[in-house]
Order: structure tokens, then C-alpha cells, then sequence
């Protein structure tokens, strides 16, 4: 039985990660065994919510010239269409989950409130936020921070494709330098584009740590829950 060491946690993971090995579409052996992984935490009393990027269905715009608000906007449906699979994964694991958007769906989710999202969480519903702000030029890191601030999030889980934050990209560079900790002072100052600068700057204002990690191994989540050093700290005290 794990020992988890956080009460509630905000789960970022991108659409390339819940796309597998193509990075598109929905490959439901890479999402089942992160259903596991969220099944184990929430056994464990975890509250768990969630935000989901779109980048396997959409991903910046589609011509050099189309406006870029509507490219966003697109963006934005496109997560909801990944927050409404996942949910639909986990529910078939025997999880209960819910869907809320930034945004009127109502024939689809429900709109996203502060009340409502924690009484779900109290409620051991995992919480899945589409639509990321609903505002275009934010990036899912930033709806991520922002949802886990309002719902008292003690963590931000940022799941990547490395195993941390590194002074230089590890995939182009041999000798990069893995951090253990990091402040976000020091990411946005050193330009380590790990997440949105918005994002690292809305955690550091609102004392929100971030542990970056990585998701090729679903049990991270569990052991990341467990205290378990599967990354990269980020925060300044």
C-alpha cells in the first residue's frame, strides 16, 4: 500500500504523451497504464485533478497565416477532446472522473467553478480540466498552474518526456546537467523553457511547488505521490 505524502495534486500531461509512440490520436495501451498509476493514487485517498495539452490533435496554427486566436481556440478544443477520453479511460478502470471546461459545453461538460471542482475532489472524483484558461495565448502549463492555485493544489505535477529540468536540452546535449532543485526565478531567468514562463511565474507568486518528471514510466506518478525523487524540484525555499 502506498504512503502518499500530498493530499491533492495537479497531474499535467500532454496530448503527445496520450497519443503514444505516433504522439496523435488516442493509444490507449500508453493511457490505460496511466489510468493504473492514477487508480493507485486515488485508492490512497489522493485527490487528483488533471489538464491535458491538445498537441496530438492540434498543435500551433495550421497556415502562417491564419489568426492566431482562432489557431488557440482550436487548441483549446482539442484538449477538451483529450480531457473527454481520458475520462472515459479511466472510468472503464473503475475511477470516477468528470469533466469541466473553461468554457460553455454544456451537451458535452460542465463548466468549470472553484466550489464545484473541490467538491468533486472531495467527493474522490479524478478532475479533468479542459479548454485550458479558455483564453487564447496561454499555454495548457498556465491552465494548469492557474487551476491548481484555485483548487489548493499542494503540487503541480509537470509530466515530461526527460527526467527533469537540465541546464541544456539532455536529447541534443550529452553533457547536460540535471538540476534535483530549481527555483523558477532561476528557470525564467536562465530561459530553461521546461514549462511557460507564465506558468513557472504563477507557481513561484503563489508558493506552488512543481516537480517535472518523467511519464514514459506511469509508476512515476505513484512514486512521485510516495516522495519518491523521480525528478526535478521546482521551487525557491
Amino acid at each position: 500500500m502506498m504512503k502518499p505524502i500530498y493530499k491533492t495534486i495537479m497531474l499535467k500531461i500532454s496530448g503527445e504523451v496520450l497519443g503514444g509512440k505516433v504522439g496523435a490520436g488516442i493509444d490507449y495501451e500508453t493511457v490505460f497504464p496511466i489510468c493504473d498509476a492514477i487508480k493507485t493514487c486515488t485508492d490512497a485517498g489522493v485527490r487528483v485533478a488533471i489538464v491535458v495539452g491538445g498537441g496530438n490533435f492540434w498543435r500551433g496554427r495550421a497556415h502562417t497565416d491564419m489568426d492566431k486566436s482562432k489557431a488557440d481556440s482550436i487548441g483549446m478544443l482539442a484538449t477538451v477532446m483529450n480531457a473527454l477520453a481520458l475520462a472515459d479511460a479511466l472510468i472503464q478502470k473503475g475511477v470516477n472522473a468528470k469533466v469541466m471546461t473553461a468554457f460553455d459545453m454544456p451537451k458535452i461538460a460542465e463548466l468549470f467553478t472553484v466550489d464545484k471542482a473541490r467538491e468533486y475532489l472531495d467527493k474522490g472524483f479524478v478532475v479533468i480540466f479542459g479548454g485550458g484558461t479558455g483564453n487564447p495565448c496561454f499555454s495548457t502549463d498556465s491552465g494548469a498552474a492557474l487551476r491548481a492555485i484555485e483548487i489548493g493544489a499542494d503540487i503541480f505535477f509537470k509530466s515530461t518526456n526527460v527526467d527533469g529540468v537540465y541546464d541544456k536540452d539532455p536529447n541534443k546535449y550529452p553533457d547536460a546537467v540535471k538540476y534535483d532543485k530549481i527555483c523558477q526565478t532561476d528557470i525564467l531567468a536562465n530561459d530553461l523553457r521546461v514549462m511557460d514562463a507564465t506558468a513557472a511565474a504563477l507557481c513561484r507568486e503563489n508558493n506552488l511547488p512543481i516537480l517535472v518528471f518523467n511519464l514514459n514510466d506511469p509508476q512515476n506518478i505513484v512514486r512521485a505521490v510516495s516522495g519518491e525523487n523521480v525528478g526535478t524540484i521546482v521551487e525557491c525555499n
